[in-house]
């Protein structure tokens, strides 16, 4: 596809630390996916956080870049920042079960899809109540998945919850056709 760093067919995990415009490119598929296809069948999961962090926002839903349109099955977690959030370690591990918990729920109301486009779909995989597998057996029932994904060390790299992320970004990446790298 003219102006696309991958085919609209398969699966993709895009990649990538924050603020590098993995929300907006999974906004611009989606909309390309609607444009082509129409809404019939169509699953957004929307996982992502929205929390301010220095004068940036961290995470960010896709409608801040597109309107999800009349028709689309929209699930949406209010989800936590565990790391930013977090008093401690065991209140960011608490903080990561409340959005596998709610995550799983979300995944489970969700109905069979032809397309499913997730935005941040690692949050309900930092903690072991949610095995990656969950998420990609559910995009594996469709023709088309389009997954984002926080890759960075950024916001920390051995604390539970970032090795719990860490794990299923790397199987997430096993499992995807192609994975689009942002910096």
């Amino acid at each position: 596809m003219t102006g696309f760093l991958f085919p609209l067919t398969g699966s993709t995990l895009i990649v990538g630390p924050s603020q590098a415009g993995k929300t907006r490119l999974t906004a611009r598929a989606l909309e390309a996916w609607v444009d082509r296809h129409g809404t019939d069948d169509l699953v957004v999961l929307e996982f992502a956080p929205e929390l301010e962090r220095d004068g940036r926002i961290l995470g960010g839903r896709l409608d801040r870049f597109t309107t999800i349109p009349d028709g689309v099955w929209h699930g949406v977690l209010d989800a936590h920042a565990p790391r930013a959030e977090g008093a401690d370690e065991s209140e960011a591990i608490a903080l990561a079960k409340d959005n596998a918990e709610r995550g799983i729920e979300i995944l489970d109301a969700a109905p069979d899809p032809n397309a499913v486009f997730v935005n941040d779909a690692t949050i309900p995989l930092q903690h072991a109540a949610v095995e990656a597998d969950k998420l990609t057996g559910y995009c594996d029932r469709a023709t088309r998945a389009v997954l984002n994904a926080f890759d960075s060390d950024e916001l920390g790299t051995d604390d539970p919850v970032s090795r719990r992320e860490r794990a299923a970004l790397t199987e997430l990446r096993s499992w995807a056709d192609r994975t689009v790298e942002l910096d």
